[in-house]
């Protein structure tokens, strides 16, 4: 079995919202600098209604809710717990009321249950705990819900061949692909893939675009 460590509210609460996530103090920081960063070379600006996916306990997100304008903030993530440490400890209700992001608690990539439609998306470390038919299932969701001129940028731990990854999805297991298995998904889910490769991430993740056209 692979699931070493438990998932769900009993675990945030055994580990905290940061540990829990992978972000001990320094790779809290350093990753969270560093999908802001990439996003404001990438296009990002005040303007852009930016969709987090597995925000999680806002490791970016309370960059991206800082920076962005009213409202411009959409985050989904599968556990409630984790949002709501997220915004009481390391947002601020104070920032909450000011910038309004809004939140959808899906394990289903629900995207339409938003209110408004992205037109940019981060996933960071969030295909590298799914397996193929769930990231399947996210990329179509998603761009049945977006328009044309929409990007996702998606993180993944890149490997030379296919590996013998674990049988179904979890948020504490590792999954790798090689660049070949995330193209043809985009490309199944008819997105144009752009594989973008090493872009500084201190665990080794790769970073892709997937567009619609």
């Amino acid at each position: 079995m692979f699931e070493i460590r438990g998932e769900g509210i009993i675990q945030v609460a055994a580990e905290g919202h940061r540990s829990y996530v992978g972000g001990n103090d320094q790779y809290w920081d350093e990753i969270g600098r560093l999908q802001f960063e990439f996003l404001l070379k990438n296009g990002l600006t005040e303007d852009t209604l930016l969709l987090d996916i597995g925000c999680g306990s806002l490791r970016g997100g309370c960059l991206f809710i800082n920076f962005l304008a009213e409202k411009n903030y959409l985050g989904i993530d599968k556990e409630l717990s984790l949002i709501i440490l997220g915004v009481a400890t390391e947002l601020g209700i104070e920032a909450y009321l000011e910038k309004k992001p809004e939140f959808v608690i899906s394990a289903e990539f629900e995207f339409v249950k938003f209110s408004r439609i992205p037109t940019m998306a981060i996933a960071q470390s969030i295909f590298t705990h799914l397996t193929q038919d769930d990231i399947d299932l996210c990329l179509k969701n998603l761009r049945e819900f977006v328009h044309e001129g929409f990007v996702l940028f998606a993180t993944y731990f890149p490997s030379e061949t296919r590996a013998s990854n674990p049988s179904r999805s979890h948020s504490h297991a590792c999954f790798h692909y090689t660049v070949n298995e995330i193209s043809a998904l985009a490309q199944r889910a008819g997105f144009k893939f752009e594989n973008i490769g090493d872009w500084g991430h201190p665990r080794g993740q790769h970073i892709a675009a997937f567009r619609k056209l």
